[in-house]
């Protein structure tokens, strides 16, 4: 089996691509039709403003991590279709027969990338009822065709997955949208034609969609021509649409109401040094210059803001401490509020992250506490000392075993049980001192007096 895909992802700009509209659609806009103007609904007479600049660098960023050489001179096509969902009746693409993409001839996890360009995206047009939503009209969008080089639908899920924690580090495409992809399948040992399945619109997806694929071919017999199919999710198969375009359909030319983009080659330098470290560079630094072991460093590479983060932590705290406090205490936190670290409501500062674990590794304050206040960072995070002035950590062992004793005298169930080998009796008991310490009792030190206490 070959498998090559073509990959959309919404641009993360303020504006759409040729009018000032806000780049705003889904589910953040319940309304359709309200953010609109008639440059992106196509209305007559209606000519579009130059480019979206921030559009077109987050283009050329994303060619320049995926090893594309970028062409200088890029020509707006008019790509032609007749469907309800393109008022103007064609599409505005830097792709084409007569077209230089923006980002040519990469390499991504070793598959070839072929293009990188950047178009218009169509309105939204429900078949069933004929509607048609213009909310999402004109909003950039950027295309990566891979050449065909997968061979399994399990490569295509894991190389996804990493293209889209890539594509994070540069913040390029918005997030809250997703990636969609039109997937081309064909089984040349058997000499079948490619299928293109059209608009697979999640990793899950795009790995069934494959898997049924190759599964009907080899029933049903691979097709003699081109074809285009859809993806039904509910039933898990896919469906012939149409006879596949050729792109002598689409009868491409030039704009005339664009001109074209010059790229020079100081923009695109400057493009390439705003470039942070892959995933893949920040995970072999983890585990080899902080000697971070896999599983955990895999984690902290996920996302950038993490991971640098966790580097400026590092550089007052033990790694080894810090590491847990990260990846889990951090992470909980920010799931638990269904936030990110990145997030503009959330302001987490890694002096304060810094300053909260020297505390807990300096004894004044017990892990229960920490925890505590990380808890309280959400939204904004503050000098944590100042929560603990009057209570700090009791490691006094005769206020520890006066404590104790109280809770021996308040829970003879509890001692009963464990006297008769009841092991998770003890826990019992030692939470019964952190509460009663508010959670500033030595958990290791009561442990130590209850279990001498209780021989």
């Amino acid at each position: 089996m070959k498998i090559g895909l073509e990959i959309h992802g919404y641009l993360d700009t303020r504006e759409k691509l040729f009018c000032t509209c806000k780049s705003i659609h889904g589910a953040k806009l319940t309304r359709p039709n309200t953010n609109i103007c008639p440059i992106c609904a196509g209305q007559p007479g209606a000519k579009p403003m130059l480019p979206n600049k921030a559009a077109v660098d987050k283009t050329v960023q994303t060619a320049l991590i995926l090893q594309c050489k970028i062409n200088k001179e890029l020509i707006w096509q008019r790509k032609h279709y007749d469907w309800p969902d393109l008022p103007k009746g064609y599409q505005n693409t830097i792709s084409g027969t007569h077209a230089f993409p923006v980002g040519i001839n990469g390499k991504f996890l070793g598959i070839r990338i072929k293009e990188v360009h950047l178009e218009e995206d169509p309105a939204a047009w429900n078949p069933k009822t004929g509607e048609i939503d213009y909310n999402k009209s004109g909003s950039p969008l950027i295309e990566i065709v891979t050449e065909p080089d997968f061979v399994s639908s399990e490569q295509v899920y894991n190389w996804l997955k990493q293209l889209i924690i890539t594509l994070g580090y540069i913040k390029s495409l918005d997030r809250n949208l997703g990636l969609k992809a039109d997937v081309n399948v064909s089984l040349p040992e058997m000499k079948g034609e490619r299928v293109e399945i059209k608009n697979v619109n999640s990793l899950k997806n795009i790995k069934a969609a494959i898997g049924y694929e190759e599964a009907r071919q080899k029933k049903e017999g691979v097709p003699k021509s081109k074809e285009t199919r859809m993806f039904d999710e509910a039933k898990g198969i896919t469906k012939k649409m149409r006879e596949k375009e050729t792109e002598q359909d689409y009868r491409f030319i030039s704009d005339p109401d664009l001109p074209a983009i010059i790229l020079e080659a100081q923009r695109i330098e400057k493009i390439r040094k705003s470039l942070p470290e892959t995933p893949q560079e920040k995970l072999q630094k983890l585990i080899k210059k902080y000697s971070i072991e896999k599983k955990y460093a895999e984690v902290l590479s996920q996302k950038i803001e993490v991971a640098e983060f966790f580097e400026r932590v590092i550089t007052k705290i033990n790694p080894k401490l810090a590491v847990p406090w990260v990846t889990i205490e951090l992470l909980r936190v920010l799931n638990y509020n269904k936030t990110s670290l990145d997030s503009p409501e959330i302001d987490i500062k890694p002096e304060h992250f810094i300053e909260l674990l020297e505390l807990l590794q300096k004894g004044k304050i017990t892990e229960e506490q920490a925890k505590k206040t990380l808890n309280k960072f959400i939204p904004r995070s503050f000098p944590p000392a100042k929560e603990f002035r009057g209570k700090e950590k009791i490691t006094d062992k005769k206020e520890i075993e006066s404590l104790a004793e109280r809770i021996i005298k308040a829970n003879k169930k509890a001692v009963e049980d464990f006297k008769a080998g009841n092991q998770t009796a003890l826990n019992f008991l030692i939470g019964q001192v952190m509460k009663e310490s508010r959670g500033r009792a030595d958990s290791r030190i009561a442990k130590e007096i209850l279990e001498k206490r209780l021989r």
